[in-house]
């Protein structure tokens, strides 16, 4: 009786297994790709398959078993943000003051996939998050990049750990941080993190490898990409002269605020890209009698992939849209500022392979608003990550 019993209750869910949705199709009033034609479809039509997206376009027809899921908005590219500092839950930074130099350092044993803070994250359409350690020292150390999705534990969230370095080469540091007695103004710090690079380098160059350096080489070689604190137009220029003429890593300018937009013909010039944010306005330091929105400046000047931060949880991680939305009200193209939340900062890391933007292969992070993506007015209606559903605003109204 136990065997046959067993074997009835396989049998219903093989059955189960059979009709359930092979995959499931979104239909919506407008698509945003951010692809590299910047393709709009209206209306629109994705197709998630196993976790990728398997379709594109204008709404097509189906085969019976496909899931269709119809929602009257816009759909577009999960939220890519390259600074955060949530991973925890809001248990505190990830810090080491002992030292000024922690490339040993790495923030992955701190991530909590389930915390309420990535929770709120996804509820805002922000898909994939990069991690890192606090600004106190100069070498922060190691992020881990990940998906939010607050059901799966580390394996099942963790895109890369290590992701890439932190650094902090200005405004923070400066008396914050340990070796007191060698002094924290710019020119030490400057040494001191050159010093490190070098020893990394010597350590790559006599083919040994170093455990406390060994993820720094990394960043070194351009296997991993490094994300720079540095502000005002002194510290930008200086940091993009470090990380791209002297060393030409895969570096990136994070915040770049204040009057940093000032360089930003030079930061052009050198190629390297910008994660601007939290402050993405400059009314004071400028001297010019105007608001400057530092966003536009840093696009017109030919910034390449610029992206934009939320540095959560100094701006809160549900509002990465307000730094898009607040961009294009001082100057800068609205879609502009879309691709700066979507396909630029995934481009900047490597990972647009993945993420970033709707085409077929890829990640199947997809996030359906009830209207335009930066419009303050717009809500989310329901996001994707991986091709499971991990937030829907009848469900979370209820929740948060």
């Amino acid at each position: 009786m136990v065997v046959a019993a067993l074997c009835l209750a396989l049998g219903a869910q093989a059955a189960l297994d059979t009709a359930a949705p092979r995959a499931t199709a979104i239909v919506v009033d407008k698509l945003l790709t951010a692809n590299a034609q910047d393709e709009v479809h209206a209306p629109g039509m994705i197709v998630l398959q196993d976790g990728k997206i398997s379709y594109v376009g204008a709404p097509r027809e189906l085969a019976d078993d496909v899931e269709v899921v119809r929602l009257e908005g816009w759909a577009a590219p999960g939220f890519v943000d390259l600074h955060t500092h949530i991973h925890s839950g809001g248990f505190g930074d990830v810090n080491d003051m002992v030292h000024s130099l922690n490339p040993e350092l790495r923030a992955g044993s701190a991530l909590r996939p389930g915390n309420r803070l990535i929770e709120i994250a996804v509820a805002g359409g922000v898909t994939t998050l990069f991690g890192i350690p606090g600004s106190g020292t100069n070498i922060s150390g190691f992020g881990v990049l990940y998906k939010a999705k607050p059901q799966d534990g580390y394996v099942g969230s963790v895109v890369a750990d290590p992701g890439g370095m932190k650094v902090a080469q200005d405004s923070n540091p400066q008396g914050r941080a340990g070796d007191f007695a060698f002094g924290n103004n710019r020119a030490s710090m400057g040494w001191q993190i050159e010093d490190v690079c070098d020893r990394a380098l010597g350590a790559t160059r006599e083919g040994r490898l170093d455990p406390a350096l060994q993820n720094l080489q990394r960043v070194m070689s351009g296997e991993l990409p490094v994300i720079i604190h540095t502000a005002g137009s002194e510290g930008v220029i200086n940091t993009a002269r470090m990380w791209k003429t002297k060393y030409d890593t895969r570096c990136c300018i994070s915040h770049g605020s204040f009057d940093g937009w000032k360089v930003a013909p030079a930061i052009a010039a050198l190629d390297v890209p910008v994660n601007h944010g939290p402050r993405t306005m400059d009314f004071y330091s400028s001297r010019n009698g105007r608001i400057n929105g530092s966003a536009a400046e840093f696009v017109a000047a030919g910034v390449p992939t610029f992206s934009l931060n939320t540095d959560s949880s100094v701006m809160p991680e549900e509002e990465f849209f307000l730094q898009a939305s607040m961009s294009a009200r001082l100057g800068a193209d609205p879609y502009q500022m879309l691709r700066a939340l979507t396909i630029h900062p995934a481009q900047t890391f490597g990972i647009d392979d993945r993420v970033g933007s709707l085409e077929v292969g890829k990640d199947a992070d997809v996030v359906v608003f009830s209207g335009d993506p930066i419009d303050p007015r717009t809500r989310v209606l329901r996001v994707w990550v991986d091709g499971d559903v991990q937030y829907e605003f009848e469900r979370g109204r209820q929740r948060f």
